[in-house]
């Protein structure tokens, strides 16, 4: 089926390449992971690109517990601290892109990963965040004097608790002037093990939930089906209490999903946008991640926001309508 929708897509996509070169701070938009290889080049030129409205700076890998906290953004500056990254940061922000600290992520560090020990620990993660990454004070800022926009939840070992509490603390942070923004990454798999109860808060302002590596719940790339991961969407993830943001986090390439749920970006767009966008929390696009995104969401860019395709292939969105 992909063979036959690629004159319609190639079409489109050239039709639309005007509109791709717009970011509109209204509307859906792409987030993109950045920092996990020295190979897929600056913060700045991914900020540049003009295809992404938020950018997570990954990841801390290690904290809580009394942990000294640990910040890994693999080759492009290790140890820590990246201070050359601060004014970076802030050419992103002045493009009108978030730009956001990721915690956890994959992999442990040296340390013993993402630990909270105690609502108390909690309190003191968030006041170290906020010192050191966000509007605080600190004489150590790892990544220079920058102020990030907030904070994002990946969180996939480690301990599941007082995860919630960490949210409720960061969140304090916020006031008239600057407000601290939260985005989560919970797997599809539903309810997400470590989030959940963070989640269900209702204090994230983004939740971009990853289709991908999970079987249960993604886009199946042998059959072309993509039934697990558009009920996931629309029974479990779309309802969800709290999530007025969504997000459909996928992979921006075959390997950067060693488990599954790639979707060629023609399927996406003719088969996949024009339902999701159907349902009034639909926020966008995560794609993991910067050095994976050789193309795709150049290639997605004109349609994220459901103007062009998703009204020309209604009749797509029927045909694939979840009850």
């Amino acid at each position: 089926m992909a063979a036959c929708l690629r004159p319609l897509f190639l079409a489109l996509t050239s039709l639309l390449m005007i509109s791709s070169l717009t970011r509109s701070s209204e509307g859906a938009g792409i987030a993109v992971y950045w920092g996990q290889n020295g190979n897929e080049g600056s913060l700045e030129e991914a900020c540049r690109s003009g295809n992404y409205d938020y950018v997570n700076i990954a990841f801390l890998v290690s904290f809580g517990s009394g942990q000294t906290p640990e910040l890994n953004l693999a080759g492009h500056c290790i140890p820590s601290p990246c201070t050359f990254l601060s004014s970076q940061i802030e050419v992103c922000q002045s493009l009108g892109i978030k730009v956001l600290l990721s915690l956890g992520g994959g992999g442990a560090g040296a340390g013993r990963g993402p630990i909270l020990a105690s609502p108390e620990d909690a309190r003191d993660v968030a006041a170290y965040l906020w010192n050191n990454y966000l509007g605080g004070q600190s004489d150590s800022r790892p990544l220079g004097a920058a102020v990030l926009d907030g904070i994002d939840f990946d969180i996939e070992y480690g301990s599941n608790l007082y995860w919630d509490d960490l949210a409720r603390a960061l969140s304090g942070y916020s006031t008239a002037e600057r407000k601290v923004y939260l985005s989560a990454a919970p797997q599809c798999f539903f309810p997400d093990y470590y989030l959940d109860a963070a989640i269900r808060t209702g204090l994230f302002d983004f939740v971009w939930v990853q289709f991908y590596n999970n079987p249960p719940c993604q886009y199946s790339t042998t059959t072309g089906n993509a039934d697990n991961l558009l009920n996931s969407w629309s029974n479990q993830w779309s309802p969800y209490p709290g999530v007025n943001k969504l997000f459909l986090g996928l992979p921006a390439a075959q390997a950067a999903a060693p488990s599954g749920g790639y979707i060629p970006p023609e399927v996406l767009i003719s088969q996949i946008l024009p339902v999701v966008q159907g349902y009034p929390n639909y926020a966008g696009v995560m794609l993991w991640s910067r050095y994976y995104d050789q193309s795709y969401s150049s290639a997605i860019r004109p349609f994220v926001n459901g103007d062009p395709l998703t009204y020309a292939t209604k009749s797509v969105k029927k045909s694939h309508a979840v009850a």
